[in-house]
């Protein structure tokens, strides 16, 4: 496993984690597994931001390192 994350990705990445697991500005909705869905999309986005990887520009073959 290789990094494929840019800088500002992973920036933005982290950002959105923030801001969807730790404030009182997080989505909440009425229906619960939306709730329990923004809560995954908040863990995935902070661990691969901490990484520089993610599966899904693996399985399409992107790579934006440079960026």
């Amino acid at each position: 496993m290789h990094q494929n994350l840019g800088k500002l990705d992973r920036i933005l990445r982290f950002a959105l984690a923030v801001w969807w697991l730790g404030s009182p500005w997080a989505p909440i909705f009425s229906v619960e597994w939306a709730n329990w869905l923004v809560v995954f999309v908040g863990w995935v986005s902070l661990i691969e931001s901490f990484l520089g990887w993610c599966w899904l520009h693996t399985l399409f073959g992107v790579d934006n390192r440079n960026q």
